[in-house]
């Protein structure tokens, strides 16, 4: 099979169209958001304490978790990022909370 008959994308092999992992988890993006609006401050702050367990439990080098809680019409707005060292983990803690 020629390069033009191919229809695998350029980091695919030829033979099978089989995709190298380095393409799905390229570890450029390492970060999960998270926001949400909870009734109360109470709700807001329980929930990111679960998301911080849910944090640490995949972590393999300290995850770097920033988060806010913002009073706002409707309720208590949390906003969280979660910087983890590599995409894998990153994927993971995302696939936990689904």
């Amino acid at each position: 099979m020629s390069n033009s008959q191919n229809k695998c994308k350029s980091n695919e092999t030829a033979a099978c169209c089989c995709t190298d992992i380095g393409t799905i988890i390229d570890n450029e993006d390492c970060t999960a958001e998270y926001e949400n609006v909870f009734a109360t401050e109470a709700l807001a702050q329980e929930k990111l304490q679960s998301l911080t367990i849910a944090a640490r439990d995949v972590e393999s080098d300290p995850c770097q978790i920033m988060s806010q809680i913002d009073k706002v019409d409707n309720g208590y707005k949390l906003s969280a990022k979660f910087h983890f060292c590599c995409g894998a983990e990153c994927l993971i803690f995302q696939l936990k909370l689904r």
